[in-house]
């Protein structure tokens, strides 16, 4: 088992960043892709980032490219999402997620655990 925490959601001004770490524990940790996720009121779960193990693949969404970055620190058990020049639409729940033995995927139906999520909310 693993067990995901997302934090460093919260409420920012439209055009403002933050940085969302998300902190895994449980098991061995190694060879798993990380990514994170969103759900937007009335809106279904979307992909937006995910990184390989080593950190050296990393995949976005359209929607935020150029603006969010995924890295990891594998030695602290930890994926980040940093989000910078954020809209209001950007407002949702974000979700981690982990995948292990296989590679990065946009797919959520591919991750094996998942984090609670943290709200994040972007005001105009």
């Amino acid at each position: 088992q693993v067990q995901l925490a997302e934090s460093g959601g919260g409420l920012v001004q439209a055009g403002g960043p933050l940085r969302l770490p998300c902190a895994a524990s449980g098991r061995t940790w190694g060879n798993c892709a990380m990514g994170w996720f969103r759900q937007a009121p009335g809106k279904e779960r979307e992909f937006v980032a995910a990184i390989s193990w080593t950190g050296g693949a990393t995949n976005y969404v359209d929607s935020i490219k150029g603006r969010f970055t995924i890295s990891r620190d594998n030695a602290k058990k930890t994926a980040y999402l940093q989000m910078n020049s954020l809209k209001p639409e950007d407002t949702a729940v974000y979700f981690c997620a982990v995948r292990f033995g296989a590679p990065m995927s946009f797919r959520q139906y591919d991750y094996d655990y998942w984090g609670q999520g943290t709200q994040v909310t972007v005001s105009t």
